[in-house]
C-alpha cells in the first residue's frame, strides 16, 4: 500500500471512492440515474458496437461519448485523490490518463468474439468459427500483457507513469464496490452466504497457521536468512503479498529494503499465477466452483491478482459449466475469493502486532519499545471497512425487500459494478507495468526468488487446494432460476 507522509493513505482513499460510487448508484431508486453515462464494453465483431452507455437514457451519448464522459469523471475523481495523497496531481493526472486509455483499449481487444465468446451459441451468434473462449474478462489478460510489455521494454515510459501506477488503490476501491454486488447475491441465498463465510474464515485461519511458520522455517534453515528477512518474506508469501510484508518489516522494524523487495518479489509470481492458475482450476476444478475461488485467495498472494483470478476463474467455470447445460448463478466464485481475501485482509493487522510483541519482548528487546494494542488498527486494512460497510447496507436493504426494489437495488448495483470493472482492468495493467523482471534481477534478487520459487510451486499453491477442499468441496453456486 502506497501513502504518503502527510496526506490521506492509499486505503482510505479507496474506501471513499468506492462509497462514492456506491452512494452515486442509489441514485435510481430516488428515479434519478446519476451513473448511468458510464461505458460498457461488450463482445464485438463489429468494433463500433463494443461500447455502449451503460443505461439506455444516456443513448444519446454513444459508445464513444459515452467512453469520454467515463475518462473525464474518473480523471476528476482520481485527480483529487492524488491531492488528499499529496502526490504530483500533474504527473498523477498525466499518468491516469495513459492508464486509463491503455487499460480500456485492452479491455476493448480482450472483447473481441474471438477472444470472447464462450459458448457454441455465442460463437453462432457472431459467426465465427473459432474462439478462445475468455469471455470479456480476458480484456484483463490484454491488460496484464500490455502492462508488462511497457514495463520490461519501455522503462522510461512505465517511470513516467509511476504516480498513477497503484494497483492497490485501484483494487481496494474495486472490492470496496464489490461489496455491494455481493450484498445483493447474498441476499438471494442468505443461508449460503452464511455458511460460505463462516468456511472462508475457518480456511485462512488454518492457513495462516500452516503457511507462515512452514515458510519460515524453510527461510531460515534451508536458505540461512536471518530473522530479519525471514518474517517479512513468511508473511509476503505465506498470507497476502505486499500488505503483509511491508505490515511485517514494519512490525520487526526491518531495514526497510527488505519489504520492498519482498514485495516487488510478490507482484511478479502474483503475474505469474495470475497467467496459469485460473486456466488449472478450469481444468481440473470446473465441478468444484467454490473450491476454485478459495484456491485463487490462498494461493494468489497480493489483493488485485487474487480477486482479479478469481473474476477470470468464475468466467473460464461458467462457461464451462453452460456447454454443459449448468448454468450457475454468477458472483459466487467470485465472492469466495474476495471473502476469503478478505478475511486474509482482516488478520495482517493482528499477525502484525503479535510479530511486534514477539520482537519487542523475546528477539530484540529495547528498553521501553513494546508492541501497543493500537498497532492492529495502524495495520488493520481500512478498505475492508468500506467493503463490509456496502455488502451490509445492501443485504439489509434486499433481504425482504418487494420485487419493484429488489429491481432497483439490482439495477443500481449494476451501474456501480461498471465501475468495478474498469478499477479491474487498470489493475491488470499496473501490476503489469511493476513487474520490470531484469531491473529485479540486477538488484540480486534471486535468492530470494529461489525461496519463493520453492514455497509458492512447492508447498503454499498446494497445500491452499487441499484446505479450499476440506472446507468448500461440494458445495454449488446457485442455479440461475434457483
Amino acid at each position: 500500500m502506497q501513502a504518503t507522509n502527510q496526506g490521506l493513505s492509499e486505503d482510505w482513499l479507496s474506501v471513499w471512492i468506492g462509497l462514492l460510487v456506491f452512494v452515486l448508484s442509489f441514485g435510481l431508486l430516488a428515479g434519478t440515474d446519476v451513473l448511468g453515462w458510464v461505458v460498457t464494453t461488450g463482445v464485438w465483431t463489429d468494433l463500433g458496437k463494443a461500447l455502449a452507455p451503460a443505461t439506455k437514457a444516456y443513448a444519446s451519448l454513444g459508445g464513444v461519448g459515452s467512453l469520454i464522459a467515463t475518462f473525464v469523471a474518473m480523471l476528476v475523481v482520481m485527480t483529487l485523490g492524488a491531492m488528499a495523497l499529496k502526490a504530483d496531481v500533474g504527473k498523477f493526472a498525466l499518468g491516469f490518463t495513459v492508464v486509463f486509455w491503455l487499460s480500456y483499449l485492452a479491455w476493448i481487444i480482450g472483447s473481441w468474439a474471438n477472444f470472447a465468446a464462450n459458448t457454441p451459441a455465442d460463437m453462432q451468434k457472431f459467426g465465427i468459427g473459432w474462439s478462445l473462449k475468455l469471455t470479456a474478462e480476458g480484456g484483463f489478460i490484454v491488460a496484464l500483457l500490455v502492462g508488462l510489455f511497457v514495463g520490461n521494454f519501455m522503462p522510461g515510459l512505465a517511470a513516467w507513469m509511476k504516480e498513477a501506477i497503484r494497483p492497490e488503490l485501484y483494487i481496494k476501491t474495486a472490492i470496496v464496490i464489490l461489496g455491494g454486488f455481493l450484498g445483493i447475491t447474498a441476499a438471494e441465498k442468505l443461508s449460503l452466504a452464511t455458511s460460505l463465510m463462516f468456511l472462508g474464515l475457518a480456511a485462512i485461519v488454518v492457513a495462516y497457521l500452516i503457511f507462515w511458520s512452514v515458510v519460515y522455517l524453510v527461510a531460515r534453515t534451508w536458505f540461512r536468512f536471518s530473522r530479519e528477512w525471514a518474517a517479512p518474506l513468511a508473511s509476503g508469501i505465506s498470507i497476502c503479498g505486499v500488505s503483509a510484508a511491508i505490515a511485517t518489516g514494519a512490525a520487526i522494524r526491518a531495514r526497510p529494503v527488505i519489504p520492498i523487495m519482498v514485495s516487488s518479489l510478490v507482484v511478479i509470481f502474483a503475474v505469474v499465477e495470475l497467467l496459469i492458475l485460473p486456466f488449472l482450476a478450469n481444468a481440473f476444478l470446473a465441478n468444484e466452483p467454490m473450491v476454485a475461488g478459495a484456491w485463487m485467495a490462498l494461493s494468489v498472494k497480493t489483493d488485485g491478482a487474487a480477486v482479479a483470478s478469481g473474476a477470470i476463474a468464475e468466467s473460464l467455470i461458467l462457461a464451462t459449466a453452460a456447454a454443459k447445460g449448468i448454468i450457475y448463478q454468477k458472483g459466487w466464485i467470485l465472492g469466495t475469493a474476495a471473502t476469503v481475501k478478505v478475511f486474509i485482509d482482516v488478520f495482517i493487522g493482528v499477525w502484525a502486532f503479535v510479530l511486534a510483541y514477539i520482537w519487542t519482548t523475546h528477539i530484540e528487546v529495547r528498553e521501553g519499545d513494546r508492541a501497543r494494542a493500537g498497532e492492529i488498527w495502524e495495520r488493520f486494512p481500512k478498505f475492508v471497512i468500506g467493503y463490509v460497510l456496502t455488502f451490509l447496507v445492501v443485504l439489509v436493504m434486499a433481504i425482504g425487500a418487494s420485487p419493484e426494489l429488489m429491481g432497483k437495488i439490482k439495477a443500481s448495483m449494476g451501474e456501480a459494478n461498471v465501475f468495478r470493472g474498469i478499477f479491474f482492468v487498470m489493475t491488470f495493467f499496473t501490476i503489469g507495468v511493476m513487474s520490470n523482471f531484469k531491473k529485479l534481477w540486477e538488484e540480486g534478487i534471486g535468492k530470494l526468488a529461489a525461496v519463493y520459487l520453492l514455497c509458492l510451486f512447492g508447498f503454499v499453491i498446494w497445500v491452499g487446494l487441499l484446505i479450499s477442499f476440506l472446507f468448500f468441496a461440494g458445495v454449488k453456486p446457485p442455479l440461475v432460476g434457483a
